[in-house]
């Protein structure tokens, strides 16, 4: 999947100029130079694997900023504008703080609007452990880890899972350097990596 995605070109992603495999290889070396767990590294390389539903014709890859739906939008939602096509934005319920939730009931509450994260999310949640998942789902919720928006929906448990949200983000952000990574020479570890977690096929 991840020689697939390279056929994508993301223009959302201005900056970067390496392949999608090498900025996953970029992201997952980087986690790994710092002697994280073998389960974090995997999933350096795994965050963006959920764009190639861009690849196989679903509208949901480059949707890059995670909005919750059904609440008002935080003022640290990026490109706010995007979203008032949408016939919900003129509904009065859906436009006060809290919307259609109640206080602090979770994420796993919330409906937010679909994306990569959400989608690579769900194809390997049954395999990998639940702070992995989080970074999977909210890397792009940066209205909440990285601004602090929507606490009122959060509950305690996703403040603690958050802290691995963070940690995570720099290593997606920071690592797209101009060197490029040994694919040939480092490619085997991860082929190796991917197999301790997962079956030889999963469901796409």
């Amino acid at each position: 999947m991840a020689d697939y995605l390279n056929t994508l070109v993301d223009d959302s992603d201005p900056d970067t100029d390496v392949t999608q495999i090498e900025h996953l290889l970029q992201t997952a070396e980087a986690i790994r130079k710092d002697g994280h767990p073998r389960w974090f590294i995997l999933t350096g390389f795994l965050h963006d694997l959920g764009r190639c539903s861009v690849c196989m014709g679903a509208a949901v890859g480059r949707s890059r900023r995670h909005v919750p739906v059904g609440c008002a939008y935080s003022d640290q939602v990026v490109f706010p504008e995007f979203f008032a096509a949408n016939p919900d934005s003129s509904k009065p319920e859906y436009e006060t703080q809290y919307g259609i939730y109640q206080p602090n009931c979770g994420l796993n509450n919330i409906h937010l609007s679909f994306g990569h994260d959400e989608y690579i999310f769900r194809v390997t949640q049954k395999y990998l452990p639940e702070e992995a998942q989080y970074m999977l789902r909210y890397h792009s919720f940066y209205a909440a880890h990285r601004h602090g928006a929507y606490p009122h929906l959060m509950n305690e448990h996703d403040e603690v899972m958050f802290e691995w949200v963070r940690k995570f983000n720099p290593y997606d952000l920071y690592s797209k350097g101009r060197e490029r990574p040994n694919t040939k020479e480092i490619l085997p570890y991860y082929r190796e990596l991917v197999s301790e977690f997962f079956p030889d096929k999963i469901d796409w």
